[in-house]
């Protein structure tokens, strides 16, 4: 039997990111953001949902350009710290040793300790209520060497152990169940019924 709950936002989990904005040192901060998503994938377009209250926000508005920088078990107390302190009382990346980056495409820095860093630029901006939609084009995408497969080339999500934030909760990214298209997978000439492949 099921409850019916008020409307809220439980569609979880999802990504724990930090989010770089700022075109040069004095204004560079790092936002944590778990409202974020992927959008479109031709061209590649994704979001991010900021409170207009944040401090990052008019940077990021007048900047137009920011960083996703995907987060890792390692990186758990950045993620948090960086997201209930403010940007106005401290220097994020030294209070937490972070190391920014030269982005490729953007002015905002990446945060070099994070396994992939996707630089971005604003197309929109939605007004929705609390907070504000940026949704932006994906202009560049920084990979750390050390996560790639050297065989496929292909990015390792499982080796880079990536952090997933749920209902106030940081969690790493659990067991590998199966790849896209497993359920339909053929073997030996059969559907494969099992649970994995």
């Amino acid at each position: 039997m099921k409850q019916n709950w008020k409307p809220g936002t439980l569609i979880y989990p999802l990504p724990a990111i930090m989010v770089t904005v700022g075109n040069d040192a004095s204004e560079c901060n790092i936002l944590t953001v778990s409202w974020c998503g992927t959008i479109c994938s031709t061209p590649a377009l994704c979001y991010i949902s900021v409170r207009p209250e944040r401090h990052s926000y008019p940077i990021l508005k007048k900047n137009m350009e920011f960083v996703i920088n995907l987060t890792t078990e390692k990186l758990a107390k950045a993620t948090d710290w960086c997201g209930v302190r403010s940007g106005k009382d401290y220097n994020k990346f030294q209070e937490m040793a972070l190391t920014p980056g030269k982005s490729t495409v953007v002015r905002a820095p990446y945060i070099e300790e994070s396994p992939l860093c996707i630089e971005c630029r604003v197309k929109e901006i939605i007004p929705l209520g609390s907070h504000d939609m940026f949704i932006a084009e994906v202009v560049n995408i920084l990979a750390d060497d050390k996560f790639i497969d050297p065989t496929t080339g292909a990015f390792d999500m499982d080796k880079a152990k990536l952090l997933v934030y749920s209902h106030g909760k940081y969690h790493g990214m659990g067991d590998f169940i199966g790849k896209f298209g497993w359920s339909v997978q053929k073997t030996g000439g059969r559907e494969n019924k099992s649970r994995g492949v």
